[in-house]
Protein backbone atom coordinates (compact mmCIF):
# COMPACT_ATOMS: atom_id res chain seq x y z
CA UNK A 1 0.00 0.00 0.00
CA UNK A 2 1.66 3.49 -0.66
CA UNK A 3 2.01 6.10 1.92
CA UNK A 4 0.28 8.98 1.33
CA UNK A 5 0.79 12.60 3.29
CA UNK A 6 -2.63 12.16 4.14
CA UNK A 7 -2.38 9.26 5.74
CA UNK A 8 0.54 10.21 7.46
CA UNK A 9 -1.83 13.05 8.62
CA UNK A 10 -4.64 11.27 9.99
CA UNK A 11 -1.85 8.92 12.13
CA UNK A 12 -0.30 12.55 13.41
CA UNK A 13 -3.45 13.63 14.22
CA UNK A 14 -4.42 10.79 16.18
CA UNK A 15 -1.34 9.77 17.93
CA UNK A 16 0.44 13.37 18.44
CA UNK A 17 3.86 12.04 17.37
CA UNK A 18 6.31 13.43 14.29
CA UNK A 19 6.04 13.01 10.88
CA UNK A 20 8.88 10.78 10.33
CA UNK A 21 7.81 8.35 13.45
CA UNK A 22 4.54 7.83 11.63
CA UNK A 23 5.19 7.29 8.03
CA UNK A 24 8.15 5.09 9.65
CA UNK A 25 5.36 3.09 11.52
CA UNK A 26 3.07 3.24 8.48
CA UNK A 27 5.80 1.69 6.39
CA UNK A 28 6.56 -1.39 9.05
CA UNK A 29 2.75 -2.02 8.91
CA UNK A 30 2.06 -1.78 5.62
CA UNK A 31 0.08 1.56 5.56
CA UNK A 32 -2.61 0.06 8.34
CA UNK A 33 -3.41 3.16 10.45
CA UNK A 34 -4.74 0.74 13.46
CA UNK A 35 -1.25 -1.09 13.37
CA UNK A 36 1.00 1.48 13.05
CA UNK A 37 -0.64 3.04 16.10
CA UNK A 38 -0.16 0.15 18.40
CA UNK A 39 3.24 0.34 16.90
CA UNK A 40 3.74 4.06 17.88
CA UNK A 41 2.06 3.09 21.23
CA UNK A 42 4.55 0.44 21.57
CA UNK A 43 7.43 2.33 20.49
CA UNK A 44 6.89 4.76 22.75
CA UNK A 45 6.23 2.43 25.54
CA UNK A 46 9.75 0.70 24.34
CA UNK A 47 11.23 4.89 25.39
CA UNK A 48 9.72 5.33 28.40
CA UNK A 49 10.99 2.23 29.60
CA UNK A 50 14.47 3.42 28.48
CA UNK A 51 13.90 6.41 31.34
CA UNK A 52 12.49 4.45 33.76
CA UNK A 53 14.94 4.74 36.34
CA UNK A 54 16.29 8.46 35.69
CA UNK A 55 15.16 10.82 38.24
CA UNK A 56 12.93 13.60 38.64
CA UNK A 57 14.86 16.00 40.70
CA UNK A 58 13.06 19.49 39.38
CA UNK A 59 9.77 20.95 39.16
CA UNK A 60 7.03 22.55 40.91
CA UNK A 61 4.51 22.44 43.79
CA UNK A 62 1.29 24.34 42.93
CA UNK A 63 -2.07 25.20 44.08
CA UNK A 64 -5.80 25.05 43.08
CA UNK A 65 -8.39 26.94 45.91
CA UNK A 66 -11.93 26.29 44.83
CA UNK A 67 -14.36 28.83 44.48
CA UNK A 68 -15.60 29.08 47.76
CA UNK A 69 -12.37 27.71 49.79
CA UNK A 70 -13.22 24.64 50.48
CA UNK A 71 -11.77 22.50 48.74
CA UNK A 72 -8.33 22.45 47.84
CA UNK A 73 -5.40 20.82 45.94
CA UNK A 74 -1.37 21.20 46.57
CA UNK A 75 0.47 19.19 43.88
CA UNK A 76 4.38 18.41 43.08
CA UNK A 77 5.01 18.19 39.73
CA UNK A 78 8.55 16.54 38.99
CA UNK A 79 10.95 16.60 35.64
CA UNK A 80 13.92 16.01 35.08
CA UNK A 81 15.46 19.73 34.63
CA UNK A 82 14.85 22.69 35.65
CA UNK A 83 14.32 24.18 32.24
CA UNK A 84 11.52 22.59 31.99
CA UNK A 85 10.05 22.82 35.36
CA UNK A 86 10.31 27.14 33.97
CA UNK A 87 8.15 26.53 31.19
CA UNK A 88 5.05 27.58 30.80
CA UNK A 89 3.55 24.30 29.26
CA UNK A 90 5.04 22.54 32.11
CA UNK A 91 3.47 24.83 34.78
CA UNK A 92 -0.35 24.82 32.77
CA UNK A 93 0.30 21.00 32.80
CA UNK A 94 0.44 21.13 36.59
CA UNK A 95 -2.51 23.23 36.90
CA UNK A 96 -4.65 21.26 34.86
CA UNK A 97 -3.86 18.00 36.87
CA UNK A 98 -4.66 20.08 40.35
CA UNK A 99 -8.20 21.41 38.87
CA UNK A 100 -8.80 17.90 37.24
CA UNK A 101 -8.36 16.20 40.80
CA UNK A 102 -10.35 18.65 42.31
CA UNK A 103 -13.16 17.96 39.95
CA UNK A 104 -13.24 14.22 40.05
CA UNK A 105 -13.45 14.28 44.06
CA UNK A 106 -10.96 11.27 44.27
CA UNK A 107 -10.54 8.85 47.13
CA UNK A 108 -7.11 9.24 46.69
CA UNK A 109 -4.47 10.50 44.76
CA UNK A 110 -1.47 8.23 45.63
CA UNK A 111 -2.01 4.39 46.08
CA UNK A 112 -0.04 4.71 49.51
CA UNK A 113 -3.08 6.23 50.53
CA UNK A 114 -5.78 4.16 49.58
CA UNK A 115 -7.08 1.25 52.48
CA UNK A 116 -7.28 -2.29 52.00
CA UNK A 117 -10.91 -2.37 52.29
CA UNK A 118 -11.41 -0.36 48.68
CA UNK A 119 -9.00 -2.37 46.91
CA UNK A 120 -10.50 -5.48 48.40
CA UNK A 121 -13.89 -4.05 47.13
CA UNK A 122 -12.43 -3.14 43.81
Amino acid sequence: MEITAALVKELRDRSGVGMMECKKALVETGGNIDKAFDYLRKAGAAKALKKEGREAKEGVVLSYIHPGAKLGVLLELNCETDFVAKTEDFVNLGNDIAMHIAATDPLAVSSDNISNEIIEKE
